[in-house]
């Protein structure tokens, strides 16, 4: 039972992240807005690099990939949220019972890898060269936070066994 209490322990915590980087996103939007702005716009990455014919510099097109960003973070919150509620109403479930409730533990694990890896490191950090910014890089933290979830998903897709009857 201790395992099992502490993968739900774990989805929650993966969605209470989820919940307060969306939520600060939108309460400092402007912040966070700017982060977008900067990375799209490639205004801080090294000069005359060949690469900045990928530069955005619509004020819309920030707004919506900020906006895309924004509904995948809370998505991500909402997919872990239910997973928990799976694995807490599978809790005395048998070892099988268990182990199908772990569904969304992977959807919102998928969620969450594309926000923070295809996001942050694919798109920000590769395509719009964020890793040359010093100022607007967000790459080590996104790192960390789709690592956490990697990590918590081996940990709870672990098969479960049945209860010890006692």
């Amino acid at each position: 039972m201790t395992s099992r209490l502490s993968k739900i322990v774990m989805c929650l915590c993966l969605s209470a992240f989820a919940f307060l980087v969306a939520f600060g996103n939108i309460t400092d939007y402007g912040s966070n807005y700017a982060f977008v702005q900067h990375v799209l716009s490639m205004d801080t990455t090294f000069p005359g690099n060949k690469l900045m014919y990928r530069a955005i510099t619509n004020p819309s097109l920030w707004t919506a990939g900020y906006w895309l960003i924004i509904v995948g973070e809370a998505l991500t919150c909402v997919l872990f949220l239910i997973a928990a509620w799976q694995l807490w109403q599978a809790r005395n479930a048998s070892g099988e019972t268990f182990n199908e409730a772990k569904k969304f533990v992977i959807i919102g694990t998928t969620m969450g890898f594309l926000v923070w890896y295809l996001g942050f490191m694919v798109v920000g950090g590769e395509w719009f060269a964020m890793w040359q910014s010093s100022t607007w890089n967000g790459q080590e933290a996104a790192f960390k936070f789709y690592m956490t979830m990697l990590a918590v998903l081996i940990y709870v897709v672990q098969p479960d066994r049945d209860l010890k009857k006692g």
